[in-house]
């Protein structure tokens, strides 16, 4: 493997550098060499290596099937299905056929009633639980394969950018590189946040939270336990992701080890807590983890015979952001840019984002050499609209912690986003196999909402904005949690953006797997009733998921 002391190039001069070699940087970096732009993919470690951000949602699997197709990487393709990355990637990843959510009070009985699940349609069933490691490193050597040139166990300390010359960096062993860009996707110690001090300070953020995470084995299916008999979800709990909720955080278990073919026994489990609930001192981890259990015994039980395999990883708050991540010669993306928390997956789908918005323009600059700030401009906007987006949802969903009635509530409206975000990808990308035409992918980006899963609906932005509103009333104290969570869900029984015949407004509608006979519903309400914006997206996507399904996508 290339590292720091092995051979270079004839010169020292690339298109594009890229600091970070995991998902984001290993990505961008295939589909821009795979596109004639000479890339330096830098970075302080090497392959393979632990990292989290290991649940995917269908807008993640669906952006990854378009770029492989738009950027001409067919190497992508097997990454966007768990059957794909099984077969062709790593036989190391779980699956993931749900989002299960169960409540909990501490010292208590877990109510069999106080349960959330959304199941992926069995129709795609493309989600996975990734084993990082094996991913980040299949993407490091495909950008190598294409001809990116790689820098591994290779710091940089100092950066310098001239908007009509391009950016010069220098590592800790004294080489200088040249680009005419630098794309910094490392992280919270991004070399250009703190060169250029772009560090928001204080953070924007309302989110509070903080964590502590590894890998174990020997944890337990949760279906088996005694708190989970009188369950009726519709898919069993260790078929998906986990999340256990409680007043002030919750607790993720994503198994590597929940089908047939895996060889995997590990098992990735992370505590994520209100540092203002539950504040961090000085005992290890896994005492505090023990600790946490002994308050929680239901979910103990899942953990009884279960140990670590690797050193916690204890944070202080998570939450950081950038008060501008687009400049002269260089964009901040993924965890350089800011990061909220875990909840929800959307990690992955917002690094894809932003990928998938700046591989065309850094290849377009390569060939036309018009590297403005004005052409990358949008993915300034975009990026603070999916940190925004997703600081409110996740926000809310703390505030609804503490009372599982607006829990109920403030999870329909993620539910909603993460099945409607996908339609929007899902009709795209059906429009552009269908006629080769890149401009339909542009299209994409022309949006009064740039972050918002359905930015074309100007109810979905309403309930989203309302949702927030409320539960920032409840963190006041001006609003009781149930008043805030009836008003939540009479929003949704009278909007326009969903079915029906869904019941989402329900307040029983605990939990949602789309049926034969609830799709068929939708495509009459898609047809009849559904508004222009909403009805024909989803009838494409319909035919685009139903198209990968008899080619065995």
């Amino acid at each position: 493997m290339q590292n720091s002391h092995g051979a270079q190039s004839r010169t020292n001069t690339y298109d594009v550098a890229i600091l970070g070699s995991g998902m984001a940087g290993g990505m961008l970096g295939a589909v821009l060499a795979r596109n004639g732009v000479r890339v330096l993919l830098i970075d302080a470690g090497t392959h393979p290596r632990f990292a989290v951000g290991e649940s995917t949602i269908p807008y993640t699997s669906g952006m990854t099937r378009l770029i492989a197709d738009r950027y001409g990487v067919p190497e992508l393709k097997p990454l966007s299905s768990h059957k794909g990355i099984s077969r062709q990637v790593s036989r190391y990843c779980g699956q993931k056929q749900n989002f299960g959510f169960v409540y909990h009070r501490a010292g208590e009985r877990q109510d069999p009633k106080e349960i959330n699940q959304l199941v992926v349609p069995s129709a795609i069933r493309t989600e996975t639980h990734l084993f990082r490691q094996d991913i980040d490193s299949y993407l490091f050597h495909v950008a190598v394969k294409y001809g990116a040139e790689p820098l591994l166990n290779t710091r940089i300390t100092d950066v310098d950018i001239d908007p009509d010359s391009g950016v010069v960096l220098r590592t800790e062993q004294g080489r200088e590189f040249r680009a005419g860009y630098v794309v910094d996707g490392s992280g919270f110690r991004s070399p250009l946040a703190e060169k250029f001090a772009l560090r928001e300070t204080p953070t924007s953020a309302r989110t509070h939270s903080r964590t502590l995470f590894t890998h174990m084995i020997g944890v337990r299916p949760f279906d088996r336990a005694p708190a989970a008999q009188r369950h009726d979800q519709p898919n069993p709990w260790h078929h998906g992701t986990l999340h256990h909720v409680f007043d002030g955080g919750w607790l993720w278990v994503i198994p590597f080890d929940n089908h047939a073919d895996s060889l995997n026994p590990l098992c990735s489990v992370g505590l994520t807590l209100d540092p203002r609930v539950f504040p961090k001192d000085d005992a290890p981890a896994q005492l505090e983890f023990d600790a946490f259990l002994r308050r929680f015994p239901q979910i103990e039980w899942q953990f009884h015979d279960a140990r670590a395999v690797r050193p916690w990883v204890s944070t202080g708050r998570l939450q950081y952001s950038a008060k501008q991540v687009v400049g002269d010669r260089f964009c901040l993306t993924s965890h350089a840019a800011g990061f909220i928390d875990a909840l929800y997956s959307r990690g992955l789908t917002n690094t894809l984002e932003v990928v998938n918005a700046l591989g065309w323009r850094l290849i377009a600059a390569t060939r036309d050499g018009d590297w403005s700030t004005e052409r990358f401009a949008y993915l300034e906007t975009l990026q603070q609209g999916l940190f925004g987006f997703h600081d409110d949802l996740v926000f809310s969903s703390f505030v609804g912690f503490r009372d599982y009635e607006l829990w109920n509530a403030v999870n329909r409206t993620w539910m909603l986003g993460t099945m409607l975000g996908n339609v929007m990808l899902e009709d795209a990308y059906y429009r552009f196999t269908r006629s080769g035409n890149a401009e339909i992918l542009r299209g994409l980006e022309d949006s009064a909402h740039p972050g918002s899963p359905l930015p074309v609906s100007p109810g979905f932005t309403a309930m989203s904005a309302l949702t927030r509103d409320l539960c920032v009333q409840v963190e006041e104290g001006s609003l009781a949690p149930r008043e805030a969570a009836g008003r939540i869900l009479s929003v949704i029984r009278e909007a326009d953006f969903i079915a029906p015949s869904f019941r989402l407004g329900h307040r029983d509608s605990r939990c949602f797997a789309m049926s034969p006979a609830k799709m068929a519903k939708n495509a009459v309400w898609a047809r009849r009733d559904a508004p222009p914006e909403i009805g024909s997206r989803m009838i494409n996507a319909s035919k685009g998921l139903v198209r990968m399904r008899l080619m065995g996508g």
